[in-house]
C-alpha cells in the first residue's frame, strides 16, 4: 500500500501542550480509522494536525508510543458510557453522532478497521473489548450482561459507520435528537434484562 497523504488541518489556536497533543491524537485516530497502521507516518499525522513532526516526537516520544494512546479506548469510553443506566442508550447513540458531527471523529469506529492493522490490530481488539464492551457489561445486571452489552456495542457500530462512513444521505439531514429518538431504544433494550 502506498504512504498516507492528507490536506493540512487548521493548527490549534493557541500551542499550548494539552491542546497540540489532542490535535495530534485527534489526527493520529482519524487517519487509524482510514489508513493501515504501516501507510500512516508521522509527517501525515502532523500535516492533519497542523504540527511539524518533530513536534509529535516531543510530546510522544515516537509513532509506537504515539499509537499505543490511539489504540487506547479508555477516555473516548468514560465519556461514552457517563450516563445513568436508564438513560444510556440515548446518552450513547447522541455521543457517537456528536462526537461524528462536531469533533469529526467517532469514539468506536476505529474497531471497524482493525484487520487493516496486523498485529496492532489485536491490540485494537483486545482494548475494545476490555475498555469498552466488557467496561459496559459490569454495569449491567442481569443474565447475559456480556451479549446483551456487546449487542447494544454493535447497533452503535452500525450506526457510526452508517452515519460517518457510508454517510448515509438521509441519516446525515435528519435531527440528531430525531435519530436518537428512533435509535435508543434498540440500544436501551439491551442494557435492562429481560423481564420476562
Amino acid at each position: 500500500m502506498s504512504t498516507v497523504t492528507t490536506s493540512p488541518a487548521t493548527a490549534p489556536a493557541r500551542r499550548d501542550a494539552e491542546t497540540t497533543k489532542a490535535a495530534i491524537l485527534r489526527a493520529a485516530r482519524h487517519l487509524l480509522a482510514r489508513h493501515a497502521h504501516a501507510d500512516i507516518t508521522l509527517k501525515a499525522v502532523a500535516d492533519r494536525a497542523g504540527v511539524s513532526p518533530p513536534l509529535i516526537l516531543k510530546y510522544f516520544g515516537n509513532k509506537d508510543t504515539l499509537f499505543s494512546q490511539v489504540m487506547s479506548f479508555e477516555a473516548d469510553a468514560a465519556a461514552l458510557l457517563d450516563a445513568p443506566l436508564e438513560n444510556l442508550g440515548r446518552h450513547m447513540v447522541r455521543h457517537v453522532l456528536l462526537s461524528q458531527t462536531r469533533q469529526g471523529a467517532d469514539p468506536l469506529l476505529r474497531i471497524v478497521f482493525a484487520p487493516l492493522h496486523g498485529e496492532q490490530g489485536d491490540i485494537l481488539r483486545a482494548n475494545f473489548r476490555t475498555q469498552v464492551s466488557d467496561r459496559l457489561a459490569a454495569r449491567l445486571s442481569g443474565p447475559d450482561a456480556g451479549l446483551r452489552a456487546e449487542l447494544a456495542v454493535s447497533a452503535l457500530l452500525g450506526l457510526g459507520v452508517m452515519f460517518g462512513i457510508a454517510r448515509g444521505t438521509h441519516l446525515r439531514a435528519a435531527d440528531l435528537d430525531d435519530i436518537a429518538d428512533r435509535w435508543a431504544p434498540a440500544v436501551q433494550a439491551q442494557l435492562a434484562p429481560d423481564p420476562g
